[in-house]
């Protein structure tokens, strides 16, 4: 299968089943668009009669092009077949080799954010902090469910994480004093809505966290119309002033900005571009998702303007970059030389059988997404996994179980998406998210434009 789009002034040819992707020019982009629809003759006699009027292309220059198709279809570089399907991958049968795992250190939060899927931070129920004893568990628990694996991944989640600041330094320590012996590397992340920042906490996870998450929406009248705090006082100056202090501190470790849009900033590119300006390089921003009658929710008709906000932001990702000023869109990210291995490509984020989630009590869920619905209970850190039957569930979670990603052309950039939008707006792990699914399209024929641009115009920093 192939997908045929133009951006920016390339013509760009996907071969959705080998990932090859080709810009083309305007008269073979048409020929690869005819190929499977008319035999050789018919094909080259109705390019020639659309290009009547240019004499550069006459039927030899054709004759070329089609010999050039037809040796990329050979090489299995264009309109391959699907390989990956006939291995009839059996995904239950895959080991459960834990690489990592969301600890929610406190079940409570200072903002009461009103998108915020988790409650408030307490998930719908008790407020509750977790202790370093459970801590310390779940992290011999992903040691010993880690097989091989070497790099292990630990997010210091909420909830507002900084809100148990010393346990996060306590199991920090801790996850230190087994990398040796266990021949393991902690990569530790922290995501934090910024109102508990400080020096201390600066110089910790500059020090010690991979990467840290920092949320903010864009423009103040945006943020504050949602982040805001348990008196509805809006975040925007609070944490502001503390994540340029953390960024620049930071130097070149990684990090970004995530952000949430909704049904209120349906122009949502201004506000990634409001703090690319302000000179963050690392961004992400995702679209809400909540309950269709909520005032702030997206819907379907929302689709086409919503596209239309990752092209403005594309087009001007393009023009910074050509202008030595560019950032980092996290949706934009994308490896066409040497991504994901196939597996991965398949099977997606590991929810459920590679990542998992601890609750403050010590409990596993598939994802901090899931935390708190008891159908998705795993079981805990002291007796592991107690109920296979929701791991199965989630082993089988791939593009292969969605009948409808059978014919999409990101199928092997999304992975079937995400198993808890999925959920939540269907009602079963192995559903589409359709708005989603139509956003997430848009998205990689702009990353994927974006990577050509910077190969052809030699923009690579």
């Amino acid at each position: 299968m192939v997908h045929l789009y133009k951006n920016n002034g390339y013509n760009i040819v996907i071969d959705a089943n080998s990932g090859c992707v080709h810009s083309v020019d305007e008269v073979a982009y048409d020929m690869i668009g005819l190929f499977e629809k008319l035999d050789k003759q018919t094909l080259i006699k109705t390019v020639l009669e659309k290009y009547a009027d240019n004499p550069a292309i006459d039927e030899a220059e054709l004759e070329e092009i089609y010999g050039d198709i037809i040796a990329l279809k050979e090489s299995k570089q264009l309109f391959s077949e699907d390989e990956f399907a006939d291995f009839q991958w059996d995904f239950k049968k895959r080991n459960s080799v834990l690489k990592a795992i969301c600890l929610h250190v406190a079940h409570d939060c200072n903002l009461a954010c009103k998108y915020c899927f988790a409650g408030k931070g307490e998930y719908n129920g008790e407020k509750a902090l977790m202790s370093y004893e459970t801590g310390k568990q779940a992290l011999d628990f992903l040691v010993a469910n880690s097989g091989t694996r070497h790099n292990l991944e630990v997010d210091f989640f909420g909830g507002e994480p900084l809100m148990n600041f010393e346990v996060v330094k306590q199991l920090t320590a801790y996850g230190r004093s087994l990398e040796e012996k266990y021949n393991k590397n902690f990569r530790f992340t922290l995501t934090t809505n910024g109102i508990l920042v400080d020096d201390e906490v600066i110089d910790f996870c500059n020090k010690e966290m991979s990467n840290v998450v920092l949320s903010i929406d864009g423009r103040k009248c945006v943020n504050d119309r949602m982040r805001v705090s348990r008196n509805g006082k809006g975040s925007y100056d609070h944490i502001l002033p503390k994540f340029l202090q953390f960024v620049e501190q930071r130097g070149n470790k990684d990090y970004y900005l995530r952000g949430t849009y909704t049904g209120f900033n349906k122009d949502f590119s201004a506000d990634i571009l409001h703090l690319a300006d302000l000179g963050f390089k690392e961004l992400s921003m995702e679209p809400v998702v909540c309950d269709p009658s909520e005032e702030y929710s997206l819907h379907d008709e929302d689709v086409p303007a919503l596209c239309e906000q990752y092209q403005i932001l594309a087009d001007e990702m393009l023009k910074r970059k050509r202008e030595k000023n560019g950032f980092t869109f996290y949706h934009y990210m994308i490896d066409l030389m040497g991504g994901p291995c196939i597996a991965k490509r398949i099977s997606g984020c590991g929810v459920g059988v590679e990542y998992m989630a601890v609750t403050p009590t010590g409990e596993l869920y598939p994802c901090h997404q899931f935390v708190s619905d008891e159908r998705f209970l795993l079981g805990n850190v002291w007796d592991g996994v107690q109920h296979p039957e929701v791991l199965d569930e989630f082993k089988h979670c791939n593009v292969y179980a969605h009948e409808e990603c059978k014919d999409c052309f990101a199928r092997l950039y999304c992975s079937g998406g995400c198993a808890a939008n999925a959920f939540h707006s269907t009602g079963s792990i192995r559903g589409v998210y359709k708005l989603g699914c139509e956003l997430h399209k848009k998205r990689i024929e702009c990353a994927i434009m974006l990577k050509v641009a910077e190969q052809t115009e030699g923009l690579e920093e």
